[in-house]
């Protein structure tokens, strides 16, 4: 037996306790794998075996009726037992045909011991024969995988992993790179090639939209079994590793493969940090470009370089991310912490946009992420794209560094050409200022709806004025009573009128609503609803939401003052 291999039905039949047994169905059966060696003398066994058992018995139980013995069997094959070893003596003088017809239709090995055995000596011998192959197998395991680790060191470390795990496992080895090429190991002629590029094509398809994590994906390809094992971090896959297995994998070659996946995504990481590293040092002209530095295209092509005149023709939003709990998470962290923890928060950002077809062009000020985020794919609409990413951003957790992280995101409409990219900017920036406002931490400025008009005219004076004219009353009457007038007619207003839903989302009884609504009419005069007086009103409200959004807020529960 290969220090590499599992223990099998053949490895038990060369030992001495198995001198006089005799394989006398299934056959093909013989290479299944041995995990633990269980005596069985009771019928009733649904909770005793998990699968690939050994399984010694006298057949005390079932040996009278043979329906009983073909269900024992039956009940085996179906918790994928390793095989059923039968001793002959006082209970089975020799297998029924049906046994063994049924053992051979489903390559579950039948085993008889043609003289008595002392089961004890059988499970002691092959006990220890498992556990010592197991230590065996994981001092051999341990010492590939700190192999692995030290490749990834060494230049061209990803091509060596490969060729190690190809020589540990004897398998084909595939590294497929969702941007670039597949690499094979041994190399395959383009022919063999071909089926296997366009398996793992549908195969991507199938899951496309799935939430990828570090499982591995078994699929039967040709009579033989693949496994595909996703490679990446940030909640990012960035390849896979497919290892082609002639058989059923086996818990050597599955931890492998685990090994050889973390080794790399390891130095994937470490590539794309160094890369965001340059790309940071690089992208200095981005702050200029959003604070309206840069206005001669000229000098904005001579910073690009060559990629300028595409990048200038590709549409674009700019999204401002800020960090919504810097304090927070500062307080728990060093300087040097803090700076590690936004540059993840960059290397994840342009992980994601990248998956989502979107060129980020990132700058960082404090606590604040600028991105330029440059469609690559017209063909597809932008929107929904780009929600999808900055979602995914908010909803990060499988980095530690990151999990803490509370973001609020505001988005401009799309724009053209870069010189324009100012303008955009400070339309993120109106979309951010209004989430004390929203119940939203993505806010869209095509989303904002009467808000566009009242920043602009949010001057000081203007807006004042305009929220006297039309709800001077009640802003009186709340500020003396105490009361909630402002904010009853805002969610009565907001339902179009339903008394019914606006006492439910106050908190409060209808007849209290009905109280505060009389009120209202009284110092507002009973035209308020008329349409004109109406839209007037709802604007005065959002205005006032707008200057003092803590007045304004919905309550989740609790005892209002009428």
């Amino acid at each position: 037996m290969e220090g590499n291999r599992m223990f099998t039905i053949e490895d038990a039949m060369t030992r001495p306790l198995f001198a006089q047994a005799e394989v006398i169905g299934g056959i093909r059966g013989t290479k299944n794998y041995v995990r633990w060696v269980h005596v069985l003398e009771s019928s009733n066994f649904e909770s005793l075996i998990h699968g690939e058992e050994m399984i010694l018995t006298t057949g005390m139980q079932f040996h009278h009726h043979l329906a009983t013995a073909l269900e024992f069997m039956e009940n085996l094959i179906q918790k994928k037992a390793a095989c059923l070893c039968i001793e002959l003596g006082d209970f089975f003088q020799q297998i029924p045909a049906e046994m063994i017809e049924l053992a051979n239709r489903h390559n579950f090995p039948l085993i008889i011991f043609k003289e008595t055995v002392r089961f004890v000596d059988i499970t002691l011998d092959l006990h220890s024969l498992i556990i010592n192959h197991h230590h065996r197998m994981l001092q051999e395991l341990e010492s590939i995988s700190r192999e692995f680790n030290r490749l990834t060191l060494t230049s061209q470390g990803t091509t060596k992993v490969l060729q190690l795990l190809h020589q540990s496992t004897h398998h084909q080895v595939i590294y497929l790179q969702l941007q670039g090429k597949p690499s094979f190991f041994p190399a395959l002629s383009p022919d063999k090639q071909r089926p296997l590029l366009d398996f793992f094509a549908a195969f991507n398809e199938s899951i496309d939209g799935v939430q990828h994590d570090t499982a591995p994906y078994f699929r039967e390809y040709q009579q033989q079994t693949i496994v595909l094992k996703p490679v990446g971090a940030l909640d990012q896959t960035w390849a896979y590793i497919m290892l082609i297995c002639p058989h059923k994998p086996q818990e050597y070659d599955c931890l492998l493969l685990d090994s050889a996946s973390l080794s790399i995504a390891q130095e994937l990481l470490r590539t794309r940090y160094m890369e965001e590293r340059k790309l940071f040092s690089e992208n200095l002209w981005v702050e200029e470009l959003i604070y309206g530095r840069i206005e001669d295209e000229h000098r904005l092509k001579s910073l690009i370089g060559p990629d300028f005149a595409a990048m200038n023709e590709l549409p674009y939003r700019v999204c401002l991310i800020e960090i919504e709990n810097p304090q927070d998470v500062k307080w728990n962290s060093s300087e040097n912490e803090w700076e590690s923890i936004t540059f993840h928060l960059s290397l994840a950002l342009r992980s994601i946009f990248e998956k989502y077809l979107f060129h980020p062009l990132i700058t960082l000020k404090n606590n604040r992420l600028t991105v330029i985020a440059l469609d690559q794919q017209a063909k597809m609409p932008a929107k929904p794209r780009l929600q999808q990413a900055l979602q995914s951003l908010q909803h990060i957790h499988a980095d530690d560094k990151l999990k803490h992280l509370k973001l609020i995101i505001g988005v401009s409409k799309s724009g053209h050409h870069l010189k324009n990219v100012s303008a955009s900017y400070q339309e993120a920036v109106q979309a951010l200022s209004l989430y004390s406002c929203s119940d939203s931490t993505l806010l869209f400025y095509e989303e904002l709806g009467v808000f566009q008009l009242l920043l602009s005219l949010n001057d000081g004076k203007t807006l004042q004025t305009f929220i006297r004219n039309y709800l001077g009353p009640l802003i009186d009457h709340d500020q003396s009573k105490g009361s909630e007038l402002l904010l009853t007619l805002r969610v009565y207003l907001d339902h179009d009128g339903s008394k019914q839903i606006a006492a439910q989302k106050l908190f409060i009884v209808r007849q209290s609503l009905y109280y505060r609504l009389d009120k209202i009419t009284e110092l507002l005069g009973e035209d308020y609803m008329s349409p004109e007086n109406r839209i007037s009103i709802q604007v005065a409200l959002r205005a006032y939401q707008f200057l003092y959004p803590e007045k304004m807020t919905v309550p989740n529960a609790h005892s209002s003052h009428v």
